[in-house]
């Protein structure tokens, strides 16, 4: 995609801090870091979200997750990571319409919580019913 970001950085067209590259994949340091080595991995086509990311860019973009998160546990000693992806514009930076993945080090009093601190909005639903809708839409 011509005007995306991230699709530029993968072309070489905006610098980046690459950390990781194959030929399907890039990983370079996010520019408003988290915690230190806070990384985004990218498929280097463009896709908006991971429904569009074709099956077969599946096992190559989450062994580039694995390999950076090795790096950043062996570089930094952290043992602890969030992994996330922000699927959509209206969450993050809606300027960024490409599938990423952050990989986030953890580390003790980082202050940060776990992936149920992100959401405050439990259904009203019981979990019967949520169960019943999405089996009968698949």
């Amino acid at each position: 995609m011509k005007e995306c970001l991230f699709c530029k950085i993968a072309a070489g067209e905006i610098g980046s801090y690459k950390i990781y590259e194959d030929g399907s994949t890039l990983a370079f340091l996010d520019i408003n870091p988290l915690t230190l080595g806070h990384s985004v991995v990218i498929p280097k086509k463009h896709y908006s979200n991971i429904i569009e990311l074709p099956d077969n860019l599946i096992e190559s973009t989450f062994l580039g997750v694995k390999r950076v998160t090795k790096m950043l546990a062996e570089t930094f000693g952290a043992e602890n990571f969030t992994i996330g992806i922000n699927h959509g514009k209206m969450l993050g930076n809606p300027e960024i319409d490409h599938m990423h993945i952050h990989v986030v080090p953890r580390f003790e009093g980082d202050g940060g919580g776990d992936i149920h601190s992100i959401v405050k909005q439990p259904p009203d639903e019981s979990l019967d019913i949520t169960h019943k809708k999405i089996l009968e839409n698949k």
